[in-house]
């Protein structure tokens, strides 16, 4: 199953890394176009954030090739990189006192050198009240709770004011208002012309605002396309060894685990 796009921003040939002599990515072949939301999902331990590592040019290859805009990912300046796209990990933990304002700040950095630095103070702004966070601006960021983290450092993303952004797990340690937000955020980057390109575990919420899905299981990816093409019972029986049944609410697609026959959590026997 593939997904096809006009323009492909990065294309992958037959890639492979190795990460502490183990061989976490195989022969991925992968082509991800311009303008879309791309959700890359799958069981843990799959090779999604080591897949995000290789596209952000954050993670190197030991085999194949990866190509961003037409250039060998590995040729490219890495001031150039920073300003081409924008990269959220995992981790949120900084060893300094900084403040909120100044870690979203931080996110400026690769255009301090370029005409328009005077717009900066209000990319930062903006970059906070989207992510609900302006409210935070002065606390220090060693202080917040991990999903305020979370949202303080997407902030960051937003303002380094990339075409391309890549977010891992941006919504795991979220509450489900922030979580519809963020891909909320995700999506209306996309619309206003932006790629978005973000790692997630719930496969409701990915179909939900996804353009196209990836699914990565054992290092390789397993399918990809449009979330109604790929979301089928068979495939996730196949990726993540668990029936489900696959169903169409309003315009989301719903996952359910089918729970064996005999397995009634919330029923109890009469008592005596």
């Amino acid at each position: 199953m593939n997904g096809t796009t006009s323009t492909a921003i990065w294309e992958l040939t037959s890639v492979a890394c190795r990460l502490g002599g183990v061989e976490i990515l195989s022969d991925v072949d992968l082509q991800i176009g311009s303008g879309r939301l791309i959700a890359m999902v799958g069981p843990n331990g799959a090779g999604k954030s080591t897949l995000l590592g290789v596209l952000a040019g954050d993670l190197a290859i030991s085999a194949g090739s990866i190509v961003l805009d037409g250039h060998d990912l590995a040729g490219w300046d890495r001031g150039a990189l920073a300003r081409r796209r924008a990269v959220l990990t995992q981790s949120y933990d900084v060893s300094f006192g900084f403040s909120v304002r100044d870690i979203v700040q931080m996110g400026r950095y690769p255009w301090t050198s370029r005409a328009d630095v005077g717009r900066d103070d209000d990319i930062v702004e903006h970059a906070l009240r989207r992510t609900d966070t302006a409210h935070l601006a002065d606390r220090a960021f060693r202080t917040l709770s991990g999903g305020e983290r979370a949202r303080v450092s997407l902030a960051r993303v937003l303002a380094q004011d990339t075409d391309v952004v890549l977010l891992d797990e941006p919504t795991a340690s979220l509450d489900l208002r922030h979580t519809e937000e963020v891909l909320g955020v995700a999506r209306e980057l996309v619309e206003g012309g932006r790629t978005v390109v973000v790692v997630a575990h719930d496969l409701s919420l990915a179909s939900a605002y996804a353009d196209d899905l990836v699914v990565v299981a054992d290092g390789s990816v397993r399918a990809h396309g449009a979330p109604a093409d790929v979301l089928t019972p068979d495939l996730i029986q196949r990726t993540y060894g668990l029936s489900v049944e696959v169903h169409r609410v309003r315009d989301r697609l719903v996952v359910v685990p089918v729970a064996p026959a005999h397995h009634h959590p919330h029923r109890e026997g009469p008592r005596s």
